[in-house]
């Protein structure tokens, strides 16, 4: 079986972190975008960053930052992967050194193979739902059907994802990953710890269920 792979976004506490660990989660997020209600601190980062074991990835979030902002959170935090949810082009986010995702929102399938084709470098494309003036954490999901079948890059699904449909979710978009921040908190920023432990076995639901539809993929 293959299995879906996990990351948990918004982390602002190390209690949360720690959660997100024993569940069995892949990756945590942190996000270094001010306007957030789940931004933090270069503090808050490194007490985060500082529990978090090895094998599994803490993630910096950011939205069109300067190159001053990016070099000044990876010289002071212990950061795996950086995540662009803004209007970065591939040769921005790959001079970092660092490997990246880019996050894309999604309007339309034709738009969205075109905007694959301009990050090549990117490990992975995040697919969010696109609301207007809205870089992501909009909590609300989108058609999933628009994912074209030919996108060649790995795929991470966000945008409202909850426990209540992730397994849906896999069974129809079959991502490399799922990526999941509001769907799992009791208010924002702060995760609700059952939430996470329900959202990992609807996971794994969700991976019985597509091979069970699938035997041979």
């Amino acid at each position: 079986m293959i299995r879906t792979r996990v990351k948990i976004c918004g982390i602002t506490r190390v209690e949360d972190a720690l959660a997100v660990v024993e569940q069995g989660a892949d990756s945590l997020g942190l996000v270094f975008y001010p306007p957030s209600p789940r931004a933090v601190s270069i503090d808050q980062a490194q007490a985060i960053a500082a529990a978090v074991p090895a094998f599994v990835t803490v993630t910096a979030l950011f939205v069109n930052p300067t190159v001053e902002e990016v070099q000044s959170v990876l010289n002071q935090v212990r950061i795996d992967l950086l995540q662009f949810h803004g209007d970065e082009d591939n040769d921005f986010c790959r001079q970092f050194k660092h490997p990246f995702i880019k996050a894309l929102r999604v309007r339309q399938a034709s738009d969205l193979v075109a905007l694959c084709l301009r990050f090549p470098s990117a490990l992975a494309l995040l697919l969010d739902s696109y609301k207007p003036g809205v870089p992501g954490g909009t909590g609300e999901s989108f058609d999933w059907s628009l994912i074209p079948q030919e996108l060649q890059t790995p795929v991470i699904l966000a945008g409202g994802l909850t426990p209540g449909n992730v397994a849906s979710a896999i069974e129809q978009v079959t991502p490399y990953a799922v990526d999941v921040s509001g769907g799992v908190e009791s208010a924002k920023g702060i995760k609700d710890h059952d939430k996470i432990c329900a959202f990992m076995k609807e996971v794994q639901h969700g991976d019985q269920q597509r091979d069970r539809l699938n035997p041979a993929g």
